[in-house]
């Protein structure tokens, strides 16, 4: 049995991504099935990153993105490239950190409570695989140092898991 480990309410931002990328190799180890992978990652997320009210995978399939192992309110199941932050994220192959989605042109609101979003692409040899997406209900939530942090705990869930 996995059992997670709360960081230190005065950790700092670097502590707690580098306890989150311990975790989630030891979560993630000896099991390569992407959907597997990405729900118990969204659970981890959700319940050890403070301020968030969203955090899921959408992956690509067809044309589009399309809802993945999630935690959170109901979400869009199905998201255009190029469209609102998780489609321009994919779009351009690139993390985005939008410190007030109410200023992002074409944004997709799931939930009106979502404030500022961090959307990671996961690529494979160039490739767009789909993207982890982060939400919170406080303008300015995420800063450079998350969009690291959440880059590593990407490429973790990559290594791990068999995305083809």
């Amino acid at each position: 049995m996995f059992e997670t480990k709360s960081p230190s309410p005065t950790a700092t931002k670097a502590e707690l991504y580098g306890s989150l990328a311990q975790q989630l190799s030891g979560l993630l180890e000896g099991e390569a099935d992407p959907i597997a992978n990405a729900a118990n990652m969204s659970a981890l997320i959700f319940d050890l990153v403070p301020d968030l009210n969203w955090a899921g995978f959408y992956f690509m399939r067809g044309p589009g993105l399309v809802l993945g192992p999630f935690q959170g309110k109901v979400a869009c199941v199905r998201i255009p490239v190029g469209r609102g932050v998780c489609g321009t994220a994919i779009e351009r192959k690139t993390s985005l950190v939008v410190a007030d989605v109410n200023e992002f042109p074409g944004h997709i609101a799931c939930d009106s409570a979502s404030r500022s979003e961090l959307v990671v692409p996961i690529l494979k040899n160039g490739q767009a695989i789909g993207v982890l997406d982060l939400d919170s209900p406080h303008p300015g939530r995420f800063d450079d140092a998350d969009r690291q942090g959440f880059e590593r705990l990407v490429e973790i869930y990559i290594q791990a898991s068999d995305l083809g």
